[in-house]
């Protein structure tokens, strides 16, 4: 990145600040613009100092975190790195929907040797997002193109899932990293009625976030969305997500199929994995499988976008249109196995067309 990326801090705890500061400033290309202690005085800060980036915690005096990002957004949309302890999970994704980025997550103790832990995370992050289109975040955070969720979800008879997974998709997996939370959202906010098919997430988490990330897409949604547990069968309309910090792999026996939680491999960057996922998956249902890779950094997913394909399975990578960081759908088109590309806003009425006969 040729240009010096700019960063303003915002925390009420004065270790943080330091320490977040100190992390940052080693980095080359990152200058540390100015500080503040809440959100009041970190709103004056961003119209003074006009940061490409500032870094977020939630919970402050005088003005927390939430009402800052509102106004923000409004007012000078700016890239907003949320760095919250994990006992403020359902927080986080509240953030996200807000305007927020992404997050990083840190030790709960205020103070604690702990919090250097996260450097490698955060400069990675700030690097990536700083120069983030943040029209396609507001974008996100109000969606408007589908109705909302059928309050009362279709019954679905046994014949009925018989006759469609025959006729073709059995199970949906996807991937996605930064973006994600708000653009899976999205997805399953527009089903109006449980798919007769199996979905599951790789979405790169740290551990103890995935379970409040769940419960919260269960609210927008028909299907049923939970954290994958290990042993879970797979079932039609049932979405699992994969644990924060682990993979999840499928195993077939006999007739039926369950989900594995598995503990990443050593050194592996991307977690969960989409590559993991992906493989795992084409093993066990072959041509009746359709994967989706989101919004998100790195190449996760390449991998397994070649592994769907070479079984006959379909792929849909989310456009640079609408991703917020065109990584992952863009290492995947570079395969050439993706079978279609398609804005965000389009990807749900696909997913539907390729689980139904229509």
């Amino acid at each position: 990145m040729s240009e010096r990326v700019r960063v303003l801090v915002v925390d009420d705890s004065a270790y943080n600040r330091r320490t977040i500061i100190k992390m940052l400033e080693s980095v080359p290309g990152v200058e540390v613009v100015g500080y503040a202690c809440d959100g009041e005085e970190g709103l004056r800060k961003v119209v003074d100092l006009k940061p490409d980036l500032v870094t977020l915690d939630l919970e402050m005096p005088r003005m927390d975190g939430f009402t800052f990002l509102r106004i923000v957004m409004q007012s000078r949309p700016t890239p907003v790195i949320v760095v919250s302890a994990r006992a403020e999970d359902a927080n986080v994704f509240r953030a996200l929907e807000f305007g927020a980025v992404e997050f990083v997550a840190k030790p709960s103790a205020r103070i604690s040797p702990e919090l250097f832990e996260i450097r490698d995370d955060l400069v990675r992050k700030v690097l990536t997002i700083a120069r983030t289109d943040m029209r396609k975040i507001l974008k996100r955070s109000v969606v408007t193109d589908f109705p909302p969720a059928a309050a009362t979800p279709a019954k679905l008879t046994p014949e009925r899932c018989v006759d469609f997974a025959d006729e073709g998709v059995l199970q949906v997996v996807i991937g996605s990293s930064t973006g994600g939370p708000p653009a899976l959202q999205t997805i399953f906010s527009a089903l109006r009625e449980k798919l007769p098919v199996g979905f599951a997430i790789a979405q790169h988490m740290p551990s103890g976030f995935t379970r409040a990330f769940a419960e919260r897409l269960n609210k927008f949604s028909p299907m049923e969305i939970r954290e994958a547990r290990h042993g879970d069968p797979i079932l039609p309309g049932q979405v699992l997500i994969a644990p924060g910090g682990k993979n999840l792999l499928f195993r077939r026996r006999g007739e039926n199929v369950y989900a594995l939680v598995d503990d990443p491999e050593p050194g592996q960057r991307y977690v969960p994995s989409v590559d993991n996922l992906f493989t795992s998956a084409a093993k066990v249902f072959g041509d009746r499988l359709l994967g989706v890779v989101l919004t998100g950094m790195g190449n996760d997913g390449a991998k397994g976008t070649r592994a769907l394909a070479s079984v006959g399975g379909r792929v849909l990578a989310e456009s640079e249109e609408s991703s917020v960081v065109f990584g992952m759908p863009k290492e995947a088109i570079a395969t050439g196995q993706v079978d279609k590309v398609l804005a965000l806003s389009r990807m749900a009425p696909e997913i539907l067309r390729r689980c139904s006969r229509s």
